[in-house]
């Protein structure tokens, strides 16, 4: 095994997983796009795997590589992007490993990241909403279940592998102030407040699915060939979607497409217009970092016609109201922090 592929597997199976403590979903994204490259060198460029080794890299042959990705595997700008962070973050290990490799660093960090278009926020009104959530036959086991992800997952706003990979210790009810713990991203794991009537939900979900069960089965599974697993996210979707299509016919507000992700935005821009400060917003989310918490302010058209009435409004000869710190010199100066 020549020294690049000493460094992949130092970097898959010790840095990642014992350094940086990242997650399992991490660590194979960053697999998956070391094999992609090597994929690429096979294939695209007729090399055998015992001469694949860093003397091969260069600009040239990484920007080949990303225009492989666009061109031949039709990837978008974002998934082009995220194949170049892997590589630039490989190398700057492997210069960390080997100072000879610092230019190979250097030489991927100087390839700069292609701008990709705004995402639009896709979420539901509170009409769409109560009708996805009333379309389930809750006299029916499994879509009881489905309709109990659908409404924990609008009250909670977690991600759908979030709440796929929550055990039934996770809800904590029987408390002063009920939570539901998500592991998010990175493994981090973040409590949020349940209210009542999601608390109501919980004990009747648990009291049918859960009443025999341990703390450590999975809240939400599936019963194969005998055995409890995990329900997957592909059951979810499928479930969401025909819950879509079928109140779409009842309500026109109902995007065509309904997937998990969207009660997550939904959750995220009802509290945003209830008045949820983004600062507050963005730890109820779990977001890193919290610039991304803004989508939901550009996202949310209701607000911005709102604040577009008000400012009509004033322009249309209604006064404007006076600060209360107009020509008093120590309050000006008291608010500026100079007293």
């Amino acid at each position: 095994m020549n020294d690049f592929f000493k460094a992949i597997r130092s970097y898959l199976l010790e840095y990642l997983p014992k350094q940086r403590c990242c997650s399992e979903n991490t660590i194979k994204s960053y697999r998956n796009g070391l094999n992609l490259l090597v994929e690429y060198l096979r294939t695209e460029k007729q090399l055998a795997v015992s001469h694949i080794d860093f003397d091969l890299f260069n600009r040239k042959l990484i920007l080949e590589y990303l225009d492989w990705l666009e061109n031949v595997r039709n990837c978008g700008a974002t998934t082009r992007n995220q194949r170049l962070m892997v590589i630039r973050a490989f190398f700057k290990y492997a210069g960390e490993l080997d100072c000879t490799q610092v230019a190979l660093q250097l030489e991927a960090k100087g390839i700069p990241i292609k701008k990709v278009p705004g995402r639009i926020v896709e979420f539901l009104s509170e009409d769409a909403l109560l009708t996805l959530l009333s379309q389930p036959d809750v006299r029916k086991r499994t879509n009881l279940r489905n309709r109990f992800f659908m409404t924990l997952m609008y009250e909670t706003a977690a991600r759908c592998d979030e709440l796929l990979s929550m055990k039934v210790r996770d809800l904590r009810l029987d408390v002063r102030h009920p939570v539901a713990y998500l592991t998010g991203k990175g493994n981090k794991t973040r409590s949020v407040a349940l209210l009542p009537k999601a608390v109501e939900h919980c004990k009747q979900y648990l009291q049918i699915f859960h009443a025999d069960t341990c703390k450590d089965d999975f809240l939400f599974f599936t019963v194969i060939h005998g055995t409890k697993q995990a329900m997957s996210p592909d059951n979810a979707a499928a479930f969401m979607k025909k819950y879509g299509e079928m109140a779409r016919q009842i309500c026109p507000e109902v995007p065509e497409r309904v997937h998990p992700h969207q009660l997550r935005h939904t959750r995220a821009i009802h509290l945003y217009r209830d008045g949820m400060p983004l600062a507050v917003l963005s730890e109820f989310l779990g977001h890193v970092d919290p610039e991304t918490t803004k989508i939901y302010a550009y996202a949310d058209a209701e607000m911005k016609r709102a604040a577009m009435e008000k400012a009509e409004h004033l322009r249309k000869g209604v006064p404007v109201p006076i600060p209360i710190w107009k020509d008093n010199e120590d309050m000006i100066l008291e608010l500026s922090g100079l007293k």
